[in-house]
């Protein structure tokens, strides 16, 4: 079966309107669990706010597990998604520059658009940073970004594939370890509640 739209189920015209209403409702359900807050996002890096690792992590878990049955009883077909191929050496220095940007600022784009939509000046102000930044690489790419962009192409790689795993031994795996975390983000939490307490 899925995913719909690319099966002709489902108008691909409607696809702006589903990504839109997905758009808002994500952005409702971010300013909800207070991330609209740079202080939430940056939690994670001191280590008094744990809630945006178990929130992402139960995204994933979610989704990787959701994926898996409903590939094992046919309601989607795992080939059909479309998967990004992998530039080793572009992720990892994309990932270090957007780790430093939510460090430095206090969100990710997701939740400066949120906090810039309900009116906070240093969510609009990260947003015109996104913007600058986005037409700086623009403008800079071809002499600047492409040879990085480019370099070590690895393709559509699946992590399980390249451990050698079977799809559920690597997210039954996957879960284990998250639960693990989910455990040391609870005692990371306490730690720090208690230093501060003493202090």
């Amino acid at each position: 079966m899925g995913p719909l739209i690319t099966q002709g189920i489902i108008n691909p015209e409607w696809n702006p309107i589903f990504a839109f209403l997905i758009g808002l409702g994500f952005g409702y359900a971010l300013e909800q669990g207070g991330f609209s807050s740079s202080r939430k996002l940056v939690g994670v890096f001191y280590g008094y706010d744990m809630i945006t690792l178990r929130v992402f992590l139960t995204a994933v878990l979610t989704a990787s597990i959701g994926l898996l049955y409903f590939n094992y009883v046919g309601w989607i077909d795992l080939s059909m998604i479309y998967i990004n191929p992998t530039f080793l050496w572009s992720a990892i220095v994309g990932g270090a520059l957007i780790g430093l940007g939510i460090i430095v600022g206090g969100f990710c784009p997701g939740t400066s658009m949120v906090a810039a939509s309900i009116g906070k000046i240093d969510g609009m102000a990260f947003v015109g940073g996104i913007f600058l930044g986005v037409f700086f690489y623009a403008e800079t790419y071809p002499w600047l970004w492409e040879s990085l962009h480019n370099a070590t192409p690895m393709g559509k790689i699946m992590i399980y594939d390249s451990l050698g795993m079977e799809p559920g031994t690597f997210i039954f795996l996957f879960t284990v370890v998250s639960l693990i975390i989910f455990w040391l983000t609870i005692f990371i939490k306490r730690k720090y509640s208690n230093r501060n307490l003493k202090w």
